[in-house]
């Protein structure tokens, strides 16, 4: 390559709206377009043009990684980066930040073959359900085809179900405010781990409930606060995540299980088993419903195990008598689940493409987790290896609001622990590991939060 000398390049970027790193990758492009910066011209280092521009130096490693994105540079190591040599790339526009990491999505997977089989089962149904499928509706429980598919794909788990205990839902948070509104009335109390999923804090706001957190320890719910809890406020429910919590990755062990399930029966409390990552570990603990299918209330969403985009949702039950006053409450809340996704769903799971599916996910995410494993500090991060979010603990100079507000900056999203907690919020964040559109962008954006982790507020910060 033809290597140039030139001043230092300074970005105008005083009037740019939107994010500042896409504003200096715009004016780069700019620049190159007009001829102001030849091929082969080497970029000033990121540490001094963010010195130059008085802003983080995260910021510039982000605008420096869209432009090679575009195809506008490239960079050699130990030597700089460099105006690329011919014509620039043209690439569809960039996501929202280098990555969303607030978003808790399965991870992407690379298996053209796979994406086709998927599509090839969603095209099939014309053959199979006409319009049957497209202008009738079904009951508030599901077909009785999509019950025996969750029946199927639930049976290495939670074999012996009954379709008749199984009601297809329109997603888990449809499936979590039918049960909610069945078993709690406004101004009772219903119990949660201390740091729980806030869609579940949503429905017991919407109920007018009343939500005590249940402190936790490094494997999960501690049974005698539950058993304190149950004597004190009387709770009508514990709802729990129980593998690979979210948003703490614990997993809660088995012994641990049926003591809390021994608490719930000896005080007469319903438990309601969120298990969005049920399926993902390949030797799963046995399910709560597993072990007490009498007081269990088992969610089984497809969203982070095949699916966000189908939004169905299998709901086990303990007996006909629930399953039949469920199906009213999901008749008054949403008439039904799509019959169309559901039909999709139990067409997948028929032919062998969900476990398929389910199979590539898993790959990935464990993939995921290497990398993040690589990329951030020594105990920093709690993660499942076969699940695709972590809970990074910051070190003491950090608080989360802060953190998180510098992330942001670099157009990188997180989720500050408080939106989890139920009383005090500890100082961390969960990290989406499957929101990244491929491993370059995850190194991408794990690096530059190493990179912050490394620094102190006071270094990084920029007051004009």
């Amino acid at each position: 390559m033809n290597e140039r000398k030139s001043s230092f390049w300074t970005p105008s970027i005083a009037r740019a709206d939107g994010p500042v790193y896409l504003a200096i990758a715009d004016a780069l492009q700019a620049d190159i377009r007009s001829g102001r910066l030849p091929s082969g011209t080497r970029l000033p280092p990121q540490r001094s043009l963010a010195e130059a521009l008085g802003i983080d130096f995260t910021t510039v490693t982000r605008a420096y990684a869209e432009a090679r994105r575009r195809g506008l540079v490239d960079g050699r190591v130990g030597q700089g980066t460099y105006v690329r040599q011919g014509r620039m790339t043209t690439l569809r526009p960039a996501p929202a930040g280098l990555v969303d990491m607030s978003m808790n999505l399965p991870p992407r997977f690379d298996d053209a073959p796979l994406t086709a089989r998927m599509w090839e089962g969603v095209g099939a149904l014309e053959a199979e359900g006409g319009l049957e499928l497209l202008l009738r509706y079904q009951q508030p429980g599901g077909a009785a085809r999509d019950r025996e598919a969750g029946v199927a794909w639930l049976a290495s788990r939670l074999p012996g179900v009954s379709v008749e205990r199984l009601l297809v839902c329109p997603g888990a948070q449809g499936a979590l405010l039918a049960v909610v509104s069945l078993l709690a009335a406004p101004g009772d109390t219903v119990c949660a781990e201390a740091l729980t999923y806030p869609g579940f804090l949503s429905v017991a706001a919407q109920l007018r409930l009343n939500v005590a957190g249940v402190a936790i320890d490094e494997n999960g719910i501690l049974p005698e606060i539950f058993e304190q809890i149950c004597i004190t406020h009387k709770p009508r429910a514990l709802y729990c995540n129980p593998t690979i919590s979210n948003p703490t990755t614990i997993t809660l062990p088995l012994d641990r299980r049926r003591k809390l399930l021994e608490i719930a029966a000896r005080y007469e409390v319903a438990v309601i088993e969120d298990d969005a990552y049920g399926a993902l570990p390949v030797a799963p603990v046995p399910p709560l419903a597993a072990l007490a299918p009498e007081r269990v209330y088992h969610i089984a969403g497809l969203a982070k195990c095949l699916s966000p985009a189908l939004r169905i949702a299998y709901l086990v039950v303990p007996d006909l008598r629930a399953a039949a006053r469920l199906a009213g409450v999901i008749r008054a809340t949403a008439a039904m689940a799509s019959p169309l996704t559901a039909a999709i769903a139990s067409r997948w799971i028929e032919d062998g493409t969900a476990e398929a599916v389910l199979g590539a996910i898993r790959r990935e995410a464990r993939a995921r987790q290497a990398i993040a494993s690589k990329l951030l500090p020594d105990g920093a991060l709690l993660a499942d290896r076969e699940g695709f979010h972590g809970w990074l603990r910051l070190p003491s100079v950090w608080s989360r609001g802060e953190f998180a507000a510098r992330l942001r900056s670099a157009g990188i999203g997180v989720v500050a622990s408080d939106a989890f907690a139920l009383g005090s919020a500890p100082e961390a964040v969960r990290l989406g590991l499957g929101a990244a559109e491929d491993h370059e962008h995850l190194r991408q954006s794990l690096g530059i939060v190493a990179d912050l982790l490394a620094q102190s507020p006071v270094v990084s910060a920029t007051v004009v």
